[in-house]
């Protein structure tokens, strides 16, 4: 079982890593950590307390902590969606934390939703098949993809390049994709 202490230093040493400050308001951060701490013991991964999750990890890949699009949230609005995360002018109180548009697709709030409610689980049947079949993948030919940092190196697999690189901080635009074959179970 994670420990609060647990989420909140991973947390505090993810957001020194890149740059960021968590939020100040010490009631509204517990809030948020504790429901990181939830979806941990929940679904097995952290994913956003301030979005719907589902459960199943591929259609919450985007939003397991740090989300996909917290760093552009921070560069462009301050902080990330749930205000978690915050730049340092609003960590300072020199600009004040604000509401920002959900960047998520709709489709993919639908689809975990649909999931959460019972409506996409698979049938144990059908989760059996999957895991005896195996099927060969082309990388790169649907949606998800691998993409790796032409600066650094560092390798990610989803529908695009991140905002930045964690690594080295390189913008999306240092991303090229992969073009692999792998098998995988399906």
């Amino acid at each position: 079982m994670v420990t609060f202490e647990e989420v909140k230093r991973d947390t505090e040493e993810n957001a020194r890593a890149n740059g960021y400050f968590l939020n100040t308001d010490e009631n509204f951060l517990n809030d948020i950590l504790n429901g990181l701490k939830t979806n941990e013991e929940r679904y097995g991964y952290r994913a956003c307390p301030c979005r719907v999750a589902s459960g199943n990890f591929e259609l919450d890949r985007d939003i397991i902590c740090p989300c996909e699009y917290r760093d552009q949230d921070v560069e462009e609005y301050g902080s990330c969606y749930c205000a978690l995360y915050i730049r340092k002018d609003l960590f300072e109180g020199k600009t004040p934390i604000k509401p920002i548009p959900e960047r998520r697709d709709p489709s993919k709030v639908s689809k975990a939703m649909e999931y959460a409610m019972g409506g996409g689980a698979p049938t144990p049947e059908e989760t059996k098949k999957a895991e005896e079949k195996e099927e060969f993948v082309p990388i790169g030919e649907g949606k998800m993809r691998f993409w790796y940092c032409k600066q650094c190196g560092y390798v990610v697999y989803r529908e695009e390049p991140p905002y930045k690189c964690p690594i080295c901080k390189a913008k999306k635009e240092a991303f090229a994709p992969l073009h692999l074959s792998v098998s995988v179970r399906g």
